[in-house]
């Protein structure tokens, strides 16, 4: 008889549950994450690239 109480605590017991809730959810914000990062990356390196070119084309006076 001891083995159908166990069985029916285990089929009652949450404490898992919860973990799973929190592993997808911490996935899919690092997935959005991760999404966000590729889809802005390209203009940030595009403006990058400019500041650069426009820093390299000034000239610094000297006393």
């Amino acid at each position: 008889m001891k083995l159908f109480e166990m069985i029916k605590t285990f089929k009652v017991d949450e404490d898992g549950a919860v973990t799973v809730d929190w592993v997808v959810l911490t996935a899919a914000i690092v997935g959005l994450g991760i999404a966000v990062l590729t889809s802005v990356s390209g203009g940030t390196t595009s403006l990058a690239d400019k500041i650069s070119s426009e820093l390299n084309a000034m000239s610094v006076m000297s006393h």
